[in-house]
Formats: structure tokens, C-alpha cells, sequence
């Protein structure tokens, strides 16, 4: 019950803006999974079409409104322990000897709705395209760093120390998204992370983080934080709590009302996974020739090493025919992309079922049961379908 001085206050506030109204537009091929903030996911048959995923149809994984950043106002700072604060400029990341990689980046909920299937979880209802492979060009995180005068020779044990990245997206309080890895990545002479400004050989898109993001290879894609504003070496974690809560996995017993975020520690890399891509689940088939594929990834610098499908499922398997990679040494976060060939003698149905193995000999698992999470996260069981032959 208001009184009619306040009344007439309230009658005199503007409408609220809709902080999503300066999104930029995205290609109608994106299968969306939220409007606001924007969630949208590949096709899954179009991820086999071209070994980079093209920018366009790049899955978008927004948490919050995605900013305007003006390029020639941009800012990046650089500060912690034993490092003076320092600003640099976009064109200071430029001024640096460009380097690119091939990597996945792969959001933590890929396959979600598989999982769901299984027994129900909280979260977007990911299927497979959750998931791009691209070609990122920029300066290398270790030159952004030198740059700021940071020398990791200085630190006696610099496996305490973290890596915190922030965005410059926020929510309404003003918290920016963030997240971090251990500082002891940049001490694998495999670990190549970017401070990356181009995708694909184009200037980096609005929606993948304009002007700067960070590209982990090997690491979730929460972690890959976009709109790149800090930098900042700490003793500490990112208290993000996209870091602290959303993106770890617990114990099948535990539910949103009795979890304890602090008892597990946060997804960094990935487990292996593969996907069937071409064929969606209850597709017709011809009798005789069919020729299938997807894909598969390991995360952590794990190259996939071997691709099996079973039509039988699981009394036998068999290697793919073809398996193709990027086996330079600036493609250890990259996926493998598969074609298999399988002819069916006689109409009726048949489950098609895939697994990867990585060059750790890691598998994937066969069924959700051990695996199952209330949030829905790494869904990495066999991927299957179910095929009508005619």
C-alpha cells in the first residue's frame, strides 16, 4: 500500500532498459537454448562439414549481457603478486609476435539432455553441438605476461599460484564473470594459451569475446573467460562463483538442497567424449551402405587416438575407417573428426553406438549411471542412436 506521494514517484520511473537489447545478431542456424542471456548451440550436422567450425554457427555460451567494448578505449590489466599494476592497450597485445592454435573450446554441459534422459538434471538442454573447433590467432599469454614484467622464475613454488582471468561482462550488481586455472599450465611446454583477437582468420566476433578472450586448449570452456578486462596472479582462486559453484561435478547422492560446493574442486579439463553427428536419434537408413560421423575430444592436451562403433550393442566393436586430426604441435587442444562406413544387411532397427579413446587409453564410460550429476555436467557415456533400416 503506497502512499500517493510515493505512488506518483513510482508512476515517474522510466521503463527499465532491457540490458540485452545491443546483443549482436546471430545466424537463424544456431539452435537456441536461451534468449536471455543468449545460449545456442551448432547443429550437430554441421560440425562435420569443415574441421573449423565456422564463426557464424560457433555455439554461444553467454552467462550475461554481451558488452560493447569501443577497441580504442580498451584496456587490459595486468597486476598480482610481484607484478606493478599494468594497463595495456589492444594494440599492445598486437605489438607482439602473433601465434596461433587450433582448439576446442567445449561448454562443461555438452550432452546434457543425454544425461537427462537418463535421469533428470538442472541446466540448458544441451545435445551435442555444445562444442566448436576453431583457429585462434593472438599474442601468447606467457609474452602478455612478460610484457607486464612478470617473471614466473620468481615464485619458489608457483603450483600455489593461480591464474585469474575476469571479464568485462557483468550482471546488474556489477560482478564480472571470472574464472582461473593453476599457474603451474604455463609451466607444460605443451600448454600454448592465447590472449586471442582472431577467430578463423577474422577479427574475433561480439559473441566470442571482442577485442580480447583467453584460449585455454584442453580446458573447459568456462575457464576460456571472453572479453578479456584483468589478468591477476594470487595465491587465491577466481571467488567468481562460476568458479566456486556452478561448473563442478559431485557425487550422484548429492542435490541442489545438500550439496556442499566446497567438497569438489572446479572442472578444468575434460574428459574424452565422441558424438554421432550425422544421423539424429530414430533416423531412416537404407539397407546396404551408410556412411556415419562425428566427433571426438579429449581434453588436457589428449589426442584422440582410436574411434569404435558397435552395431550390436557392445558385443563387438569396430575402428572407424577414417580419423582425421591436425597432428601439428599448435593442435594439442583439437578434436578428431570420424567416418565410418556401416552397411546394414536387413531392415528393422538397430542402436548405433560410438566411444573414443584417448592417448592416455582413457574411454568413455558406458552408461550415466556412474556418472550422474545433478547439474548435468561432463556427459561423456557412450553416445547412441537408435536407426530404422528400410
Amino acid at each position: 500500500n503506497l502512499k500517493e506521494s510515493d505512488a506518483e514517484e513510482v508512476t515517474n520511473v522510466s521503463v527499465a532498459v532491457d540490458v540485452f537489447m545491443d546483443d549482436p545478431k546471430r545466424d537463424p542456424g544456431l539452435i537456441i537454448r536461451s534468449a536471455k542471456p543468449f545460449n545456442g548451440e551448432t547443429n550437430p550436422r554441421s560440425l562435420t562439414c569443415s574441421y573449423y567450425t565456422p564463426n557464424e554457427l560457433f555455439f554461444v555460451r553467454n552467462h550475461l549481457p554481451v558488452p560493447k567494448v569501443d577497441a580504442d578505449g580498451y584496456e587490459l590489466e595486468v597486476e598480482g603478486l610481484n607484478i606493478t599494476n599494468k594497463v595495456l592497450t589492444l594494440e599492445d597485445i598486437k605489438s607482439l609476435p602473433k601465434f596461433e592454435i587450433s582448439s576446442v573450446i567445449q561448454c562443461a554441459g555438452n550432452r546434457r539432455s543425454d544425461m537427462d534422459k537418463f535421469k533428470p538434471v538442472s541446466g540448458l538442454q544441451w545435445t551435442g553441438g555444445a562444442i566448436g573447433n576453431a583457429k585462434w590467432g593472438g599474442a601468447r599469454l606467457v609474452d602478455v605476461l612478460s610484457l607486464a614484467e612478470f617473471c614466473i622464475e620468481k615464485y619458489e613454488d608457483p603450483s600455489k599460484l593461480y591464474l585469474q582471468f575476469e571479464g568485462l561482462d557483468s550482471d546488474p550488481s556489477g560482478e564480472s564473470y571470472g574464472g582461473s586455472i593453476p599457474l603451474s599450465y604455463l609451466l607444460d611446454g605443451n600448454f600454448q594459451a592465447i590472449v586471442a583477437y582472431e577467430m578463423n582468420g577474422e577479427t574475433l566476433p561480439r559473441d566470442h569475446g571482442y577485442p580480447l578472450r583467453i584460449i585455454l586448449p584442453g580446458v573447459v570452456g568456462a575457464r576460456n573467460v571472453k572479453w578479456l578486462s584483468r589478468i591477476t596472479i594470487s595465491s587465491d582462486e577466481s571467488q567468481s562463483p562460476w568458479q566456486q559453484r556452478d561448473y563442478k561435478v559431485f557425487n550422484s547422492s548429492v542435490t541442489i538442497d545438500n550439496v556442499d560446493y566446497s567438497s569438489s574442486p572446479p572442472i578444468t579439463d575434460l574428459p574424452i567424449n565422441s558424438y554421432i553427428c550425422s544421423h539424429e536419434n530414430g533416423a531412416s537408413v537404407q539397407c546396404g551402405h551408410n556412411i556415419f560421423r562425428g566427433y571426438a575430444y579429449s581434453g588436457g592436451g589428449r589426442g584422440v587416438v582410436r574411434v569404435e562403433i558397435s552395431t550390436d550393442r557392445g558385443s563387438t566393436w569396430n575402428v572407424v575407417d577414417k580419423l582425421i586430426t591436425n597432428k601439428s604441435n599448435t593442435s594439442l587442444g583439437s578434436w578428431a573428426l570420424w567416418e565410418k562406413d556401416i552397411k546394414f544387411q536387413t531392415p528393422g532397427e538397430v542402436e548405433i553406438w560410438v566411444k573414443a579413446v584417448d592417448s592416455t587409453y582413457n574411454q568413455q564410460v558406458e552408461t550415466f549411471s556412474g556418472i550422474w550429476n545433478f547439474r548435468g555436467l561432463v556427459a561423456t557415456a557412450y553416445h547412441r542412436i537408435t536407426c530404422k533400416v528400410q
